[in-house]
């Protein structure tokens, strides 16, 4: 399922799919199709830096809706994609000024 383009105003901010960044998704291909179960999420970065995901989903009856995260809610999100995802920028370009630690 490709990203479809979405608007939401949510505590008077403007969150817009066509004017932010898309970081990652869980859209990736697994040999039948792009869909987790007729639901996909992405992460995206406005240009002020602010994160949210967009929830899509296939399913009669079900809404798409666009969730705010704060910063470390969209690094949870953006390792989930990672580990089995399509994530479409790096972890420190999607993460300006996050320093990543050896473990």
């Amino acid at each position: 399922m490709n990203p479809r383009t979405m608007t939401a105003i949510i505590d008077s901010k403007r969150y817009n799919t066509e004017t932010a960044t898309l970081i990652s998704g869980n859209d990736y291909w697994d040999g039948h199709n792009y869909e987790r179960h007729g639901r996909n999420t992405f992460l995206y970065r406005t240009a002020k830096g602010a994160y949210f995901a967009v929830h899509q989903t296939c399913w009669q009856g079900e809404n798409d809706s666009i969730e705010p995260l704060s910063e470390d809610e969209a690094v949870k999100l953006y390792e989930s994609h990672d580990r089995g995802g399509d994530c479409r920028l790096s972890f420190e370009d999607a993460f300006p000024g996050i320093q990543i630690e050896e473990a």
